[in-house]
């Protein structure tokens, strides 16, 4: 490529012009930072077998007896069954709105492709850790390479459509929080039966998944 020198020793250069050239260099720095950053806090938090660690049990220590056992294992329902569901659902419901705003899938699928990301993310996260990190952080950082190399592709009108659809979508909304509920359900079941049955020694980790015996 031959460089014409009378053009560029002609050209002009203005505070203006750079910060016209500049700014729309800096919204797409600030926002790729802002999604990759989400983006890590998003998959370390999803792809922990114990996504936070509250410790609910330790409220019980103080009590005796039946009571105690009782307390015990309406705290492990609470911590396990509710909670924990509950914060993994919000996740899901970021996912979608990724997808929502990227995606020109029907409504319907957009939940679909987001729910089974988000479970397979807790499945694996009970089998290797670091291999639900893998798959937490690859799919929404492919979408991101989509979007950059074709922007042409995102719509806000056609996104805001999408997202007006939820409403119509509450009952498969509510049918995939309880998927939710009873996939950690037989997650922590399976991990209590896999250590009963290799008869391995509880260390504080595998406490949190031993349901709590009345």
């Amino acid at each position: 490529m031959v460089f014409n020198l009378v053009n560029m020793t002609n050209a002009t250069f203005s505070v203006a012009q750079a910060k016209s050239t500049t700014r729309p260099l800096l919204w797409f720095i600030l926002g790729i930072v802002i999604y990759a950053v989400f983006i890590f806090k998003f998959y370390r938090f999803l792809a922990r077998k114990n996504v936070f660690q509250l410790h609910l049990h330790k409220y019980s220590a103080s009590l005796e007896g039946s009571i105690e056992k009782f307390v015990r294992v309406f705290l492990y329902i609470l911590e396990f069954l509710v909670i924990f569901p509950l914060f993994i659902f919000f996740w899901f419901a970021v996912v979608a709105f990724i997808l929502m705003m990227l995606s020109k899938n029907p409504l319907g699928q957009i939940l679909l492709i987001a729910m089974a990301l988000v479970a397979s993310v807790r499945i694996t996260a009970y089998y290797n850790e670091d291999l639900a990190k893998d798959l937490a952080k690859m799919f929404p950082f492919a979408l991101l390479g989509v979007f950059l190399a074709d922007m042409s592709s995102f719509s806000f009108a056609s996104s805001l459509a999408i997202m007006k659809q939820l409403p119509s979508q509450w009952q498969t909304l509510l049918y995939y929080l309880g998927f939710l509920v009873l996939l950690e359900l037989v997650l922590r079941l399976i991990t209590f039966m896999w250590h009963w049955v290799r008869g391995d020694k509880k260390d504080k980790s595998d406490e949190k998944d031993v349901p709590p015996s009345i």
